[in-house]
C-alpha cells in the first residue's frame, strides 16, 4: 500500500512539473510574439518617470500634466530639415514654468544631409542651457526598401549627432525602436545615450542594460491634454533623479 501511494505521490508532481513547464512555455511564447504587455508592471521598479509628447497631445495644460507623478518631458521639436512641430513653441515655452526636466527631439529623416538636420534644430530650439540633453529620435516611416543605403543613413546619423554634440557640449541621446537599432545602431554609436522602445517587456531581457531612457507605453492615459491622440508615451530612466539631473546641458 506504500508502494502504491508513493507512486501516486510521484506521478502528481510530474503532472504538476509538466503543467508548470507547459504554461511558462505558453507565457514566454505569448511574450516574443507580442502579444501580451508586461511591460507597465516591470517599468514601476524604476522611479524616475517621464513623457514625450508632439501636435499629436492638442493643446497641454502643462501644471496639469506635470501633476501626474512625472519628473521629465521630452517635446517634439523639429523634423528633418524644414519642419517644425506646430505645438513646439507653445509647450517649450508652458513646460519651462514647470517643476520638470525638459528636452527638446527631433524626428530624423533618412533622406536629409545629417548637418542640415542639426542646424534646423539648433536654429529653431535654440539654446539648451540647463535643460536635458537634444534627442534624435531615429524611427522607420516608409518601408524598409525605400530606406537609403545603411552606410548613408550612419553618415547622416553621425553627422546630426556630432553637430548637436558640437552646439550643446553634451553627448545627444538616441531614440530608436527594435529594428532600427539591430541594423543601423548596435555595434555603432555606443558612445551615445540610448533611448530605447520596448512596449511589451523590460529591454534589459534581450538587448542588455544599455539603454538610459526606456519608452515602456504608448498608452499611458494622463490628465492634462486635449488632442488627437487620447494616448500618451511614458518612459523610465535607468538611474537616480540626480543622476538625470547630470546629464542637462551646460
Amino acid at each position: 500500500m506504500r508502494v502504491k501511494s508513493k507512486k501516486k505521490g510521484c506521478k502528481k508532481w510530474i503532472i504538476l512539473g509538466v503543467f508548470v513547464i507547459l504554461m511558462i512555455s505558453i507565457f514566454v511564447g505569448l511574450l516574443l510574439t507580442k502579444k501580451i504587455r508586461i511591460a507597465p508592471f516591470l517599468a514601476k521598479s524604476y522611479s524616475v518617470c517621464g513623457v514625450d509628447v508632439s501636435h499629436y497631445q492638442g493643446t497641454i495644460d502643462w501644471p496639469k500634466l506635470a501633476g501626474n507623478a512625472i519628473d521629465f518631458a521630452y517635446i517634439k521639436s523639429t523634423e528633418g530639415s524644414s519642419h517644425v512641430d506646430e505645438k513646439f513653441r507653445e509647450n517649450w515655452k508652458k513646460a519651462s514654468n514647470e517643476d520638470l526636466l525638459i528636452g527638446a527631439y527631433h524626428f530624423f529623416s533618412f533622406e536629409s544631409e545629417g548637418k542640415r538636420q542639426a542646424d534646423w534644430f539648433i536654429q529653431n530650439v535654440g539654446s539648451l542651457s540647463g535643460k536635458l540633453p537634444p534627442v534624435v529620435d531615429i524611427e522607420y516611416y516608409s518601408t524598409e526598401k525605400k530606406m537609403p543605403p545603411v552606410s548613408k543613413i550612419r553618415e547622416n546619423l553621425s553627422q546630426i549627432l556630432a553637430s548637436l554634440e558640437k552646439q550643446y557640449s553634451v553627448k545627444p541621446i538616441i531614440y530608436t525602436t527594435y529594428p532600427v537599432y539591430h541594423k543601423y545602431i548596435e555595434g555603432h554609436f555606443s558612445s551615445y545615450p540610448l533611448w530605447i522602445r520596448n512596449v511589451y517587456y523590460q529591454p534589459n531581457w534581450d538587448i542588455g542594460a544599455v539603454w538610459k531612457i526606456w519608452q515602456y507605453t504608448d498608452r499611458a492615459v494622463l490628465n492634462g491634454y486635449a488632442g488627437q491622440e487620447k494616448y500618451i508615451d511614458k518612459n523610465v530612466f535607468c538611474g537616480k533623479k540626480e543622476e538625470l539631473m547630470a546629464m542637462r546641458c551646460p
